[in-house]
């Protein structure tokens, strides 16, 4: 119990740390890459699909699991708590409501990452639906004018 009252903060500060790092990495490169494609290059959809939604999966777990992680955290912030009261001896209210809000602070993190994570992924995933759109246009403009050639 002492290893997990010691290591608790740092293990869920490295974990959405960590999966922070990720977010902000493959957003900026998802950006760059979106903002530098070339549509033409494309000759089906599915290959455009693929290449357009690369490492959004990533960044959507991300937003989904945070929470989770952060909840773990105060789960276990919880349980110590009421583990050190009930080796204490006495039931001190101040103890209780510090360790809960000491506790609580891991929820807060999780959603700190995870809110940001999903207003990326759905920014992004609006990006790929208009670039398919474009793509698509594109793709009737040059059939019509295929067809229209003698």
């Amino acid at each position: 119990m002492e290893f997990l009252k010691a290591n608790l903060d740092l293990g869920v500060i490295g974990v959405l740390g960590f999966m922070s790092f990720l977010t902000v990495a493959f957003v900026i490169e998802r950006y760059l890459h979106l903002a530098r494609i070339d549509l033409a290059a494309y000759d089906h959809l599915e290959d455009l699909e693929l290449d357009l939604t690369r490492h959004l999966t990533v960044i959507a777990s991300v937003g989904a699991n945070a929470p989770y992680v952060g909840l773990l955290g105060t789960v276990f912030g919880i349980l110590i708590t009421f583990y050190d009261i009930g080796h204490g001896g006495t039931l001190d209210t101040a103890a209780v409501m510090v360790g809960l809000a000491l506790a609580l602070k891991a929820t807060a993190l999780g959603l700190l990452v995870a809110i940001p994570s999903i207003v990326f992924y759905n920014a992004l995933l609006r990006r790929v639906e208009v670039l398919k759109v474009r793509w698509g246009r594109q793709r009737r403009a040059a059939d019509a004018a295929v067809s229209t050639d003698p």
